[in-house]
């Protein structure tokens, strides 16, 4: 892969730029030579430097300016994390244009939306599927005047106008005058970039963030953690969603870093033991997901064999808590903790290829048994916190300052405060411009330059962030007690790896119930050990679901059906539920629940694109199972 040999602290440009072109332009000069992003071609990794990066840039910015699109324009891009993606943005940056991202596998109402919303005036499309969802959109779409497929054989057979081959558009790099008049066009306090948020409640809104915005996160990163020149990232995650685009892309292009582009995110596992990457971000759900399959694995083995893995748990947590403590780990413990790494830990840090030292999460909490057993494995984890309109991240737990269960301390520039009815305020140069065609929406979340997070939180005396729950998701039972489902559905969840979901509910009810939702291929396992279902059947559907994560088939539905309808897996959903109650107060203790015979999808509109619950519509979906647990005490399960 890469030569990780020299280890030079690397310099961030953000301080010296204007724009995020101008950062660009800047790191280009810098690092013409070295590495910007790796592909997979051949069975190979094949490098592409930022000198390519800068040219390929500026050819999608003089195809912009050849159509005539002017400074502030809108420019969409719908497709998976790829180079393409990375290019498309750059070059739209480099004309002076507004860029936008769009979730792929959204429906033609999702897509027009947002293309009407934003009044785009150029698409660009990944594929043939897109490609058609964009064109069934597109009629009634006067301000679009391209439609460009990242590949030219998509052309074959569409007709539409507005079609354009790339290979044509991307006929010419920007000259040195037009690059200069554009660039200089923008001003820091300029928009940079739309974000649409993944609408948990509604239609999404379109968050303004500008220039100056992101510079000013920009020249923050360094206290995020060192990075060296040589460090290497895996690249996966949406880039629509806030924190890929900003804190990863325009992190690496701040700091000069190189990634590896996954080629679906079906093979991430197997590419991060080629990849072997120094830094690694994603959501906690990969996290819970390798640690719920690490559990599995450990459940189908032997007696001794289990209680290896026991001991070394205990060991790995006992020794990381006084680390993470500042306090001296004793000789015998460092011993066999030593003794615990070659038999467990090691392989655990293979699996993510041996070489992270950094990884970031957020986006939601992660459970606290999965942070302990990271930091027990040598792999840090560290929650950041933030939100697409604070730039993605206000606060985090670095190397110099780690509290497990809090998201860290306000970074360099950002003030917080708690309000009085629990809400998380911060201000900063990163707290965006605004809501796009939405004044009052903006006037309700920005009060006197306090962004409104919409979070609960508490502040420890020094200055350490905890966040419970969102200020909208608050139960209050028919008694008034108040209650954090959060809480509630960690608690549950964190008992068993068969579990994907807890939905709590409990809103105007005499008390808390619960919907459980079993999680796909740990169900599958335990259907397989118990004879319910066949090999055959388990291959195809771990295949879907490998190439597919977030798909949720009428195939795989079938399957789990008659496992999770069965006493045992009833049964030992039943005790998880009752060991997260000992974790709880009297009043969020579950009393009833109900077992879901599939996991929630973004297909039946119950998760977001990045996997967040839309809790409104689980409400609404699942309020006839949710009543019947209330109304009839044949139903469901007695916690």
């Amino acid at each position: 892969m890469l030569n990780l040999g020299n280890h030079v602290v690397a310099t961030p440009m953000a301080s010296q730029a204007r724009t995020l072109a101008d950062l660009f332009l800047k790191r280009t000069a810098a690092s013409a030579d070295r590495t910007a992003w790796l592909i997979k071609t051949g069975g190979q990794w094949q490098p592409t430097p930022w000198r390519q990066f800068e040219l390929l840039a500026s050819q999608v910015a003089a195809g912009l300016v050849e159509l005539g699109l002017e400074p502030g324009d809108r420019v969409a891009i719908l497709g998976p994390t790829r180079p393409e993606w990375a290019v498309q943005d750059m070059g739209a940056q480099l004309a002076g244009c507004v860029s936008l991202g769009i979730y792929p596998h959204q429906s033609m109402e999702q897509v027009h939306y947002i293309l009407a919303h934003s009044e785009a005036r150029v698409i660009f499309v990944a594929d043939a599927t897109e490609l058609d969802t964009v064109l069934e959109a597109a009629p009634d779409l006067p301000e679009l005047a391209a439609i460009i497929p990242w590949d030219d054989a998509l052309l074959a057979g569409r007709k539409d106008p507005r079609l354009r081959a790339l290979s044509s558009f991307m006929a010419r790099p920007l000259t040195a005058a037009e690059r200069a008049d554009r660039v200089t066009s923008r001003a820091p306090a300029d928009t940079a970039i739309f974000v649409y948020t993944s609408g948990t409640t509604g239609p999404p809104k379109c968050a303004m963030i500008s220039h100056a915005n992101i510079l000013a996160l920009m020249a923050c990163q360094p206290s995020l953690g060192v990075i060296y020149e040589d460090d290497i990232s895996l690249s996966f995650l949406p880039m629509a969603h806030v924190a890929e685009r900003v804190l990863a892309f325009y992190g690496r292009i701040n700091m000069g870093i190189a990634t590896a582009y996954a080629t679906h995110t079906g093979v991430v596992l197997n590419e991060l033991r080629e990849v072997r990457p120094t830094l690694f971000g994603s959501v906690p759900r990969i996290f819970e997901k390798a640690y719920n399959h690490i559990l599995m694995d450990v459940e189908r083995a032997s007696p001794n064999k289990r209680r290896i893995f026991a001991w070394a748990d205990r060991v790995g947590r006992a020794r990381s808590q006084l680390v993470l403590a500042g306090r001296p780990v004793p000789m015998t413990l460092r011993f066999m903790h030593r003794i615990a790494d070659r038999l467990i830990f090691s392989r655990v840090r293979a699996a993510f290829g041996g070489r992270v030292r950094l990884f970031l999460t957020g986006a939601a909490p992660t459970p606290m048994n999965v942070l302990e057993f990271f930091w027990a494995a040598g792999l840090p984890i560290y929650e950041v916190y933030g939100q697409t309109e604070a730039t993605v991240v206000t606060h985090a737990n670095t190397e110099t300052g780690v509290r497990l269960g809090s998201v860290g301390r306000a970074l360099p520039g950002i003030e917080h405060r708690i309000a009085d009815d629990g809400e998380v305020l911060v201000r900063g140069p990163w707290v965006f411009q605004g809501y796009y065609k939405e004044p009052e929406a903006t006037e309700s979340t920005v009060v006197n330059g306090w962004l409104h997070t919409g979070d609960i939180g508490t502040i420890d005396n020094d200055g350490y962030l905890r966040i419970t729950d969102r200020k909208k998701h608050i139960i209050i039972t028919s008694g008034g007690k108040n209650v954090t489902p959060a809480n509630i559905e960690s608690a549950i969840k964190a008992q068993d790896p068969l579990i994907s979901h807890v939905h709590a509910h409990g809103d105007r009810r005499p008390y808390i119930a619960a919907l459980v939702v079993p999680s796909p291929l740990e169900t599958l396992a335990f259907g397989l050990a118990q004879g319910l279902v066949d090999k055959a059947t388990v291959a195809a559907r771990t295949a879907e679901l490998m190439a597919n994560p977030t798909g949720r088939t009428e195939a795989l539905a079938q399957a789990m059906a008659p496992i999770t309808a069965h006493p045992a897996f009833q049964a030992r959903l039943q005790a998880a539920v009752r060991q997260g109650n000992t974790r709880l107060a009297q009043v969020e203790k579950v009393k009833r629940f109900a077992i879901l015979d599939r996991d929630f999808s973004q297909e039946a509109g119950e998760l977001t694109p990045t996997m967040k619950v839309r809790r409104k519509a689980v409400e609404q979906q699942y309020m006839p199972t949710l009543d019947r647990i209330y109304a009839d005490a044949a139903f469901g399960l007695e916690a």
